[in-house]
């Protein structure tokens, strides 16, 4: 493990005053520190290495928490020898550091005897800790504070880009995301042999979360953390639809706190359809003059309790920014938990960047990358509809309708950018005849054409029109053929 040496930033100046006023009080000031308490963990882990350097490091406790220099390449150097299983007492301590040339950069010698005799209260571990951590936030905010004021003065060109940076920092410091040392080769192996190893025993939850649609969970493996599911289509064939079920079961079924943001429909429609669908009761009935029964009123009673019961969340924004998103997100994800994400759709989203304003590809290839960004920093799936392009209008013969990969319109970004992308059509819409559409009602297909992770293929559906609903499998009429 490399040892980490923080760099304190140099003692703050309190700002002039602008328009001619003076400042009150400009002087120098030390950053937030605790050099007692460092001192005092440091001594405990000494004193006694196996409860203390692992309490430490349960407790996600860094180098980059101390504020001396000399304390960050110590506690560094402890915890590479605990990892390491070596055996920490003073003699053989003085001796590595030397070796190693670190013993000049922990004071020396006597530096290390004082740490190990300073004799603090065992009790008093946990508390101190804290302390030391309290005043790494604090310098944490200072130095953000600082860059954020700088920024601010430089008078950017994209202000709200600044504002999302800003946030990003604010928030990161709360989550304790700083904290968190990037992962070893060996930590990434390990993680992958534990994942196979849930895997082969089955246990639940080993892969990523169930959409509903079994094959689709079979092929993709579930939606993981981190990932940018597209789901794309032309215009009526049923994308917002897919992406409800697939919302339905996440969040009704499978009780995981999720987020949807709607550019094109209202919260009270989406929720109109997802508890319709769940009950499987057609609305259109209504009009037709069909008078819902008991059974039908139980049915959407029920929908309508585990609906209102669950932890999902609808922003219905029209035109909403990437920089909007995903400030929202980010709250979201810090006070509720959410575990995923559906976007309805990515073409009516905007970005508000200079070079957006003169491109339209460049819009939508910024709003791509912030959409898998986002995945990758709140370490969840986000599922994201998009629009095709005319491409599969223009096939004739049985390649009519059937959608590619190159058809996804304004941008190759969203290809590039997306774990998985699923070409959604349904047959029916392009036949010609009377007797064509009867033949191919129902009949739907999600088209897998990039997964990243694992295998591509056809994915066959049957949709429901009346319901708006899509289930696993081919019509019954075909799987009985089948």
């Amino acid at each position: 493990m490399a040892v980490q040496t923080p760099v304190s930033p140099a003692p703050q100046k309190t700002p002039a005053l602008q328009d001619g006023a003076t400042a009150v009080d400009d002087v120098t000031r030390a950053l937030p520190h605790a050099l007692g308490p460092e001192k005092s963990l440091l001594s405990s882990m000494l004193q006694d290495p196996q409860e203390y350097i692992g309490t430490a490091i349960e407790e996600k406790l860094t180098a980059g928490h101390f504020y001396l220099p000399a304390h960050s390449t110590l506690f560094g150097f402890l915890v590479k020898l605990f990892e390491e299983g070596q055996e920490v007492e003073l003699v053989s301590l003085v001796q590595r550091l030397l070796d190693k040339g670190l013993l000049e950069r922990v004071g020396g010698a006597a530096a290390v005897t004082d740490l190990y005799t300073y004799a603090p209260s065992p009790g008093h571990f946990r508390h101190h800790l804290q302390h030391v951590k309290d005043k790494f936030v604090l310098r944490s905010i200072i130095q953000h504070s600082n860059e954020a004021i700088a920024d601010a003065y430089d008078a950017p060109d994209e202000v709200a880009t600044l504002l999302d940076t800003v946030e990003a920092r604010i928030l990161a410091i709360r989550e304790g995301s700083e904290n968190i040392k990037a992962p070893t080769i060996k930590d990434s192996v390990e993680e992958v042999f534990l994942q196979f190893q849930k895997l082969i025993s089955g246990e639940k939850g080993a892969q990523g979360i169930s959409t509903g649609f079994d094959e689709l969970d079979r092929m993709s493996g579930g939606l993981k953390e981190g990932e940018m599911f597209v789901v794309a289509a032309r215009p009526s064939m049923g994308k917002t639809s897919l992406m409800m079920n697939m919302v339905e079961h996440m969040c009704l079924d499978l009780e995981k706190p999720g987020m949807v943001f709607s550019c094109e429909m209202s919260a009270q429609q989406l929720v109109q359809r997802l508890v319709f669908s769940r009950a499987k009761f057609a609305l259109s009935q209504l009009s037709r003059g069909y008078t819902p029964n008991k059974g039908d009123l139980q049915r959407i009673q029920r929908s309508c309790y585990e609906t209102a019961s669950s932890k999902l969340f609808i922003d219905d924004t029209p035109g909403i920014t990437i920089n909007e998103l995903r400030a929202k997100a980010r709250r979201k994800k810090r006070d509720e938990g959410i575990e995923f994400i559906a976007i309805d759709y990515l073409q009516l989203m905007k970005s508000r960047t200079k070079q957006a304003e003169n491109s339209r590809e460049r819009e939508i290839a910024e709003i791509s990358a912030g959409i898998k960004g986002l995945a990758k920093e709140l370490k969840l799936p986000i599922i994201i509809l998009a629009q095709l392009n005319r491409g599969p209008e223009s096939r004739t013969g049985k390649s009519l309708g059937v959608p590619r990969m190159s058809d996804l319109r304004e941008s190759g970004a969203i290809e590039q950018d997306a774990d998985l992308v699923g070409l959604l059509y349904r047959t029916a819409y392009y036949a010609e005849s009377e007797e064509e559409k009867e033949a191919e009602a129902g009949k739907a297909e999600l088209v897998l054409a990039k997964n990243r992770n694992g295998e591509t293929g056809h994915i066959p559906l049957t949709f429901i029109a009346d319901l708006m609903r899509f289930e696993s499998g081919p019509p019954a009429r075909d799987a009985a053929d089948a």
